[in-house]
């Protein structure tokens, strides 16, 4: 059991380091960089290189290897709490409902970009389907995978339908003028009610508007996971030559497949049709190099590797809720009014001088607090509303 669990905290504490490589580009850029590099100009030198590590590497990669692993954990947590004799259904609600809880306050006080609140409301459906054997569970979530891929596509031929008001206002969110970037930038470095104008507008079309392709793909990605769990894959029990196939076999169809999706975004200079129809290949992308890194991972953990890894990963990854929730606050205070005002002025290359310290900060704090403590302090907090008493933070009580 303790094997298990530190490979799958390795593998959360890796996803918890890559998810940062995105959103910093959401934490430091006007909204529109998010989803067009090319929104003020094609990009040259370092920051064409960042553009490319990022999007063949990162873009969407690493919320999907979260959203496997908050599969694998609806299964292992609720296994847990039968195994005691109590309701599975009423823990995993009270937990889910509490992390609905964070991810609302995280989207509306702090940061637009939540994905706890997404992930929430996943855990619905997915406690109905935990006790799926892993083929029923491969199944769903290829068959979800083929729905989300549709969606792109069906999305992008329908562009030449559209009526002239929604080419237009696709069109302003796309490619806004200056004189809307610069506005944006202003905001965000006034005061914090200040971006509360942009921030709690973003937040509702996050969890409305956006919602039904951020579900689905995350649902996909869960359901995998309980799929491997239950297939025995992310114990690394299935051997190094198993493992290290999958990390090969991932990564190869992965870069494969996103790299010829960027090749398609690149030659088409970032048009509007390329939201949809890139998307495509980054959805069908990610699928494979999730896999690839879990293979990696697991491949890792079974070799010389697993100490060093056990050592400084497991650590971020046990705390993996306090530590997304921190870079939250590291970042805006970084970036916004309320802080030091840097929003908008660093490019992509720029933001990874951020990115490596906050990486190291973040690893040995996290090495720090889990020798002393059993949880990290978000997660305390999470488990003690969810089990209805406070809940013992030493050590040898975990």
């Amino acid at each position: 059991m303790t094997a298990r669990i530190n490979q799958l905290d390795v593998m959360r504490g890796f996803a918890l380091l890559g998810i940062l490589i995105m959103n910093i580009i959401s934490f430091g850029l006007p909204a529109p960089h998010y989803f067009n590099p090319y929104v003020e100009g094609p990009l040259h030198g370092w920051n064409r290189g960042a553009l490319v590590f990022s999007e063949l590497f990162a873009n969407e990669k690493f919320m999907g290897l979260f959203s496997l692993l908050f599969g694998a954990s609806v299964v292992l947590f609720t296994d847990k709490v039968e195994e005691k004799g109590r309701s599975a259904l009423a823990f995993h609600m009270r937990r889910n409902g509490w992390l609905l809880v964070f991810g609302l306050l995280h989207a509306y006080l702090l940061w637009v970009g939540d994905i706890l609140v997404t992930y929430a409301l996943c855990s619905v459906w997915l406690f109905f389907v935990r006790k799926w054997s892993a083929r029923s569970l491969f199944i769903a979530s290829g068959v979800s995978v083929l729905l989300l891929l549709l969606m792109d596509a069906l999305m992008g031929l329908s562009v030449p339908y559209w009526s002239a008001e929604d080419l237009t206002e696709f069109a302003a969110f796309w490619m806004p003028g200056s004189t809307t970037i610069a506005e944006e930038v202003a905001t965000m470095r006034g005061s914090w009610s200040d971006q509360m104008t942009i921030r709690v507008p973003g937040a509702l079309a996050m969890q409305m508007e956006y919602l039904p392709m951020l579900a689905l793909r995350a649902t996909a990605m869960m359901l995998l996971g309980m799929g491997l769990y239950k297939a025995g894959v992310l114990n690394g029990s299935r051997g190094q030559r198993w493992n290290g196939g999958l990390a090969i076999i991932g990564m190869a169809m992965g870069l494969a497949i996103t790299g010829w999706g960027f090749h398609f975004s690149e030659t088409r200079e970032w048009s509007m049709n390329v939201f949809f129809n890139g998307g495509l290949f980054r959805s069908l992308g990610m699928v494979f190099l999730v896999m690839g890194y879990v293979g990696g991972i697991l491949w890792l953990c079974g070799g010389v590797k697993r100490d060093w890894l056990e050592r400084w990963l497991a650590p971020l990854g046990r705390m993996a809720l306090t530590n997304y929730l921190a870079q939250t606050v590291i970042c805006t205070t970084l970036m916004y009014g309320h802080g030091f005002g840097m929003f908008g002025s660093l490019g992509r290359a720029q933001l990874w001088l951020l990115v490596l310290p906050i990486w190291v900060v973040q690893i040995i704090a996290s090495k720090w607090w889990m020798a002393r403590f059993a949880f990290g302090p978000i997660e305390w907090a999470w488990r003690s509303l969810t089990h209805w008493r406070i809940q013992p933070m030493s050590v040898r009580s975990k």
